[in-house]
């Protein structure tokens, strides 16, 4: 029990810690005074081209395969992260209201779910058995409002993307192979 209430809070912290994190790792454009600039390092070139696979199992940002659950209808593919232990979690945003989209997961999942933060409001829905011996994050799909209390919303990192902000933030934390559901 006490695993999966540390879980919880770890999966929270990383749920509502993301845009400050981001800001946190933006370089500043120019150099303060005083400051040297540095050169960058060199990039080593590739031997022959690679192919990512169809699922981001390394450190990539590509798009995953099956995640073992539904991803919300027009719901567009952010990124992923280690999370350790061998797991991943994956984030997409929604422009649809929090409201609609955890409604779709109560249908999808045929599960209440938890909401685990009132404000700004979060609601997790377990989609296997967490085992702190090998998991880092219990497997779930987590939903986020980002529009609480009048925030503009999570910026979409594309350059130019549709739309400018995110409604809502989807993080899914799938079953790791072979895991018991």
């Amino acid at each position: 029990m006490i695993g999966r209430s540390f879980s919880r809070l770890l999966l929270g912290a990383a749920v509502l810690g993301l845009p400050w994190i981001a800001a946190a790792q933006t370089p500043a454009p120019f150099p303060r005074p005083g400051q040297t600039p540095a050169k960058p390092p060199a990039q080593p070139q590739p031997s022959a081209p690679a192919t990512a696979p169809a699922a981001s199992t390394g450190g990539d940002k590509g798009e995953p395969g099956d995640l073992g659950v539904p991803i919300y209808p027009g719901a567009q593919f952010i990124t992923s992260y280690d999370a350790g232990h061998g797991q991943r979690y994956y984030l997409y945003g929604a422009d649809s209201d929090f409201a609609q989209i955890v409604g779709y997961y109560r249908t999808s999942l045929k599960q209440k779910g938890e909401l685990v933060f009132e404000e700004p409001p979060v609601q997790m829905f377990e989609i296997g058995r967490y085992k702190e011996e090998t998991m880092a994050f219990t497997p779930s799909v987590t939903v986020k409002d980002y529009t609480w209390a009048g925030a503009a919303g999570y910026l979409n990192p594309k350059p130019g993307g549709t739309p400018a902000r995110f409604k809502t933030i989807i993080q899914i934390v799938p079953n790791p192979p072979g895991a018991p559901k």
